[in-house]
């Protein structure tokens, strides 16, 4: 067949027609589809997508505010915020975790102790794309090398926050508390909107009472970040406010004085400004540098300070719970004049012991010989025992807790002391109740000494010296002076729930103080040689609390048995006598007699507030010359 027979031109030109045609068609819908796809995205949904684009390119960031400061009573710092530099990782945008904990590692040196830490907060419920830090106080070659690989490393940035710093940490980490990285169970009870890009919160302490004080309030930024999610520029920012910056009745200098006074003992001490409960000196040691806390303590550094024999992080002042002793032998004396279990001019015979009945088990006073005739001004001045042993047991139980009650044994009686424990004042009820057994007259006997059941802190034996000091009238301990603001300081503290201790005979107040007196420069005053050549006057109560029993006929060796078994030595008074500046009480543990360890560490004191400090604010001189003249 011809080759002409094969090909049909106008067939294929009408299908090549018909080919373009379907093209064409297929083209032109396309190009509609994608035009109208453009409409709806630009015209139609225009303000959606702006808007989804502007949440990729600007985020709201929260602005955690500044801490407020704290200041001692001579606007001395004691707390403030230093800028720290900090590596910190946004888990959601790290795209390897392991890889990038590992490169940082080659820039960094980042200790196993930091990678555990951090592996524990990462574990931790938190909020969505919270930083997490992973090492702090960046120096200057540190930040330069992670910045020349900052491109390498998404969601790792550098930090600069403020960080609570103490400058005397050591003297002031029992009073102030402390701040710390906010727990899962904190995590739970804050504010989660005001607490926004803040990491730190009140652990303990005044920084742990008045955090909400101190914390203040959040503020916000929008930002314009790029891909990676890093700060490009701040388009619009709502400034935190700070917070409130406090000033508190402690005093520096004698708080600095207080811990020279303990240097290498074991002990407390507590100094109350009679005229306002103001605390002036808060000093438990061996205490703890309160800066290791902030940004989380090391395993090691924390094991040490958990498991010395020393116990630093024990808050003696506060929590330290003592056997009294003597020292609530004037409180006792007050007790037993007022209701009338004794008199002024009632004389008792001291053999040096004391039977509830013929034939009975002995109580044995401190003076193995006994103090002969003695009144209630030779008891009290010369620590006689047996002449409480009777009195005690005149008055009763339900008496002597009625009044020691008055004087705040037994709770916690502070307005603003985070963490102070309220002791143990005995009765009838709490025997019963906790030991199943009835209160016995040998009961009274021994809470007629302060010992027995009866436990104190510290603060509680300060309070009840102030109380003595102020001749019944009651102030609550308080830290707390005021707020460097326009807000009041009585809108922050607790209102004052007790009455005044109101005698029968006011003048017993005065006796009281008389027997204190005469303990510090009386003749055979337990503390004279403490009292000696002072010029101005002082009242005051030696102590002594046994560590463990002896038997009825045992005698006390001190050299015998270990140190950390001798007794406690203890100390309350105040000075001047007849205008109150300072009231006192001091534990030396295991420090063997309270007129021979714990007296002269209180005379120090008293010397220091009056003859150095008081004497520069010019507030006390013209007191002391009268005393001197007298």
């Amino acid at each position: 067949m011809p080759w002409g027979e094969f090909k049909d031109t106008a067939a294929e030109r009408r299908l090549f027609q018909r080919r373009t045609v379907v093209m064409l068609v297929f083209v032109v819908l396309a190009v509609g589809g994608l035009l109208a796809r453009m409409y709806q995205l630009q015209v139609v949904e225009h303000e959606v997508y702006t808007t989804l684009s502007d949440k990729n390119r600007v985020q709201v960031q929260s602005v955690p505010p500044p801490r407020g400061l704290v200041y001692d009573r001579n606007d001395a710092l004691l707390a403030e915020n230093r800028p720290v530099f900090s590596v910190t990782l946004v888990p959601e945008r790290v795209r390897g975790m392991d890889d990038t904990l590992g490169q940082l590692g080659t820039i960094l040196d980042i200790s196993e102790e930091d990678r555990e830490r951090f592996q524990r907060r990462l574990q931790e419920p938190r909020r969505p794309f919270q930083e997490i830090p992973l090492r702090y106080d960046l120096d200057e070659q540190e930040m330069a090398r992670l910045a020349v690989h900052r491109h390498e490393l998404p969601g790792v940035e550098v930090k600069a926050e403020l960080v609570r710093f103490y400058p005397h940490s050591e003297l002031t980490a029992h009073a102030l508390g402390f701040v710390g990285r906010i727990n899962r169970d904190e995590l739970q009870r804050i504010d989660p909107v005001n607490y926004a890009g803040t990491n730190y919160i009140g652990k303990s302490g005044i920084e742990r009472f008045y955090e909400e004080v101190l914390h203040g309030h959040v503020g916000y930024q929008h930002v314009e970040t790029n891909a990676r999610g890093r700060t490009l520029r701040v388009l619009e920012r709502e400034n935190p406010t700070p917070g409130e910056d406090l000033q508190l009745h402690l005093d520096l200098r004698l708080q600095q004085r207080a811990h020279e006074l303990l240097s290498g003992r074991r002990g407390a001490i507590i100094a109350i400004e009679p005229a306002t409960g103001g605390i002036l000196a808060l000093a438990s040691v061996p205490g703890f540098d309160a800066n290791k806390f902030v940004t989380g303590i090391g395993v090691s550094d924390y094991r040490e300070l958990s498991s010395s024999l020393d116990k630093p992080l024990f808050n003696r002042a506060l929590r330290g719970q003592y056997p009294p002793g003597s020292t609530v032998k004037p409180m006792l004396a007050v007790a037993a004049l007022d209701s009338g279990a004794t008199t002024r001019d009632y004389t008792m015979w001291d053999p040096g012991h004391f039977r509830l009945k013929e034939g009975g088990r002995v109580w044995r006073d401190w003076k193995r010989t006994g103090h002969g005739w003695v009144d209630l001004m030779d008891a009290v001045a010369e620590s006689c025992d047996v002449y409480f042993y009777e009195i005690a047991v005149e008055m009763g139980v339900d008496t002597m807790y009625s009044y020691l009650a008055h004087f705040g044994f037994g709770e916690d009686a502070t307005l603003d002391v985070s963490g102070a424990l309220s002791g143990l004042l005995p009765s009838r009820d709490w025997k019963r109740a906790v030991r199943n057994e009835p209160w016995y007259p040998g009961d009274s006997v021994n809470m007629g000494i302060g010992q027995g059941f009866m436990l104190a802190t510290p603060l509680q034996l300060a309070t009840a010296t102030a109380l003595i000091a102020n001749r019944g009238r009651w102030v609550e301990p308080r830290l707390l002076k005021d707020i460097k603001g326009d807000r009041p300081v009585e809108e922050f503290l607790p209102a004052e729930t007790h009455e005044p201790l109101t005698l029968k005979n006011p003048e017993d107040w005065e006796y009281v103080v008389d027997t204190m007196v005469e303990v510090m420069h009386g003749a055979k005053g337990t503390a004279r040689s403490a009292g000696r050549g002072a010029p101005y006057k002082m009242a005051g109560k030696t102590g002594t609390a046994q560590v463990f029993s002896l038997a009825e006929d045992e005698e006390y060796n001190e050299e015998e048995i270990r140190e950390r078994l001798r007794d406690h030595a203890l100390f309350v008074g105040f000075a001047p006598a007849d205008n109150p500046q300072i009231a006192v009480a001091v534990i030396v543990e295991n420090g063997g007699s309270g007129s021979g360890t714990a007296a002269p560490v209180a005379r120090a004191l008293f010397d220091s507030w009056l003859l150095e400090y008081g004497q520069a604010d010019g507030a006390l001189v013209s007191d002391i010359e009268a005393q001197v003249a007298d």
